[in-house]
């Protein structure tokens, strides 16, 4: 009737014999969310559970956390949209308002130190009242702070509450043995509540078979002896391959995901659109595009503008000053030094003393002359020579073969400024995103030593790919296969990547209303 385990659970019923969830939707939601019952007495920690888990509050100061006097509800987004109910421990099944068929699952939250007959008798009622209304219902019971017992007592009072509940049951009715309960020893302060919930997790989530498949494949394909399929923001994972799930290896990949979300937000692309910053820091992103107060001129800002349509070596070289002549930057024995800003309005003149002679006809004349059909040579009329760009330099600090580079600058600057003229007016623009798919997935891998992987053997490698916003595959791969055949690997995970976001699509196309 019920699973005893001294973590966490495992599934108790195949995959292929589990009933379709029941999904509710609300007026104010338009997505149609799974809901999770979260029951227990005062003080066993349930707002606890739910503030670590999804909010990442410091387990140390969950003591500082009120009571829960009304039933709050959290919205969750993941895999699957989730809606926990945080009930006081004054609810009952009367007062909870809802049937308990729109639930697909109850957590029950008992405190291990806690006298165990209220809090038994608590969780049989709710037990006898979801059998008549929703038989399939799930039953999670959380023997909860774990920590502070010792290891042999936490082990004998877990035993006496899994084995209190199932007397309470037999003694009812034996048609209780067919309730599905699993039981659970969990602590904030390390990773089995995390192990625990992601297992309550799988329970809900219909399409968990295929996401299995799919990480059997990649770890098949990349010699992986461990693959997980990782909720970014709680931790939890969502999936795993076919493989024994080894509580050493799920904790390493929690604290390398936990250190991972703690420096990332360091760290931001400086070509990504406004709508990729405001996601990776959390926080609007000043304009990067250079204003004319920085020295640039409005040719040179069009000529930027429209760079983003341009083949990389023309923006190279007109923005970034590539072979010294970009804006701002001067050169020397080839090493480029950005220059102080000039005002475009107010360019550098040339020098009096020493004017550039125009070269007319193989003759150098102070003024420029042209000959005519008859042989006549008649003068032009002087016109005040171009104003320099405020980039341009002395043909004195000019480098050796600059003709030959101005002839393809001042063609790229031609076509980049015909080519801006249409888009001069325009707001910058930005590559567009795909639809429901990111441009910029971050990976990241550290090598493990042979002592401290959990698979024994040789030299391992924990990688970290993203699949979607909000989730990311973490395995573990040997470091020779990683090195060697790290394409090999990268092309596994686009295809993993391809899948699990093929499948999110169909479950949110399925739950938006409309």
């Amino acid at each position: 009737m019920a699973t005893q385990n001294y973590a966490a659970t495992s599934t108790t019923t195949p995959l292929a014999q589990r009933p379709r969830l029941n999904v509710h939707r609300s007026n104010s939601d338009p997505v149609a969310r799974t809901k999770i019952l979260l029951l227990g007495m005062r003080r066993a920690g349930k707002t606890s559970i739910q503030q670590v888990l999804f909010k990442n509050l410091p387990p140390k100061e969950t003591f500082y956390l009120e009571t829960t006097m009304r039933i709050v509800k959290h919205r969750i987004d993941t895999v699957i949209p989730l809606e926990l109910w945080d009930c006081p421990a004054n609810t009952t099944v009367a007062s909870l308002g809802v049937p308990l068929s729109q639930f697909a699952a109850i957590i029950f939250v008992i405190d291990i130190r806690d006298l165990y007959n209220q809090p038994i008798s608590k969780l049989v009622d709710f037990i006898q009242a979801s059998y008549t209304e929703n038989p399939e219902i799930s039953i999670e019971v959380f023997v909860h702070k774990a920590e502070k017992l010792q290891e042999d007592d936490k082990i004998e009072n877990f035993r006496q509450i899994h084995d209190r509940v199932n007397d309470r049951l037999s003694d009812l009715s034996p048609d209780y043995e067919q309730m599905h309960i699993n039981f659970h020893l969990t602590s904030v302060y390390d990773h089995s509540l995390h192990e625990a919930f992601s297992k309550v997790l799988h329970r809900l989530i219909e399409s968990l078979p295929y996401l299995e498949e799919l990480l059997n494949v990649f770890c098949a394909n990349s010699q992986s002896p461990k693959a997980f399929l990782f909720d970014i923001r709680s931790r939890l994972y969502i999936a795993t391959d076919a493989s024994p799930v080894d509580s050493a290896t799920h904790n390493l990949c929690c604290d390398y995901l936990l250190m991972l979300n703690s420096f990332g937000p360091l760290y931001r692309s400086i070509i990504a659109s406004p709508d990729r910053q405001k996601q990776l820091t959390g926080a609007s992103q000043p304009n990067t595009f250079p204003s004319v107060t920085n020295g640039f001129s409005p040719r040179s800002h069009s000529a930027t503008s429209s760079a983003n349509h341009s083949p990389a070596p023309l923006r190279l070289r007109e923005v970034n000053g590539t072979n010294g002549h970009g804006p701002g930057h001067s050169s020397q024995n080839g090493v480029t030094s950005p220059t102080s800003p000039t005002s475009p309005r107010a360019p550098t003149p040339v020098s009096p003393a020493t004017p550039r002679p125009n070269h007319v006809n193989g003759h150098l004349n102070g003024a420029a002359s042209r000959v005519t059909s008859g042989g006549r040579r008649t003068p032009i009329q002087s016109q005040p020579p171009p104003t320099p760009p405020a980039t341009s330099r002395p043909a004195s600090i000019r480098p050796s073969g600059s003709s030959s580079v101005n002839l393809v600058r001042n063609a790229s600057s031609s076509n980049l400024r015909s080519h801006s003229q249409s888009n001069l007016a325009a707001a910058p623009s930005y590559p567009k995103e795909r639809d429901k798919k990111e441009l910029f997935y971050p990976s990241a891998s550290t090598n493990l030593s042979a002592a401290a992987s959990p698979q024994g053997g040789g030299s391992t490698a924990l990688t970290y790919h993203l699949i979607t916003k909000n989730l990311a595959l973490l395995a573990l791969i040997p470091s020779a296969v990683f090195e060697e055949r790290r394409g090999l690997v990268e092309y596994n995970v686009v295809f993993f990547r391809e899948g699990v976001q093929e499948i999110c699509d169909v479950e949110e196309e399925v739950r938006v209303i409309g």
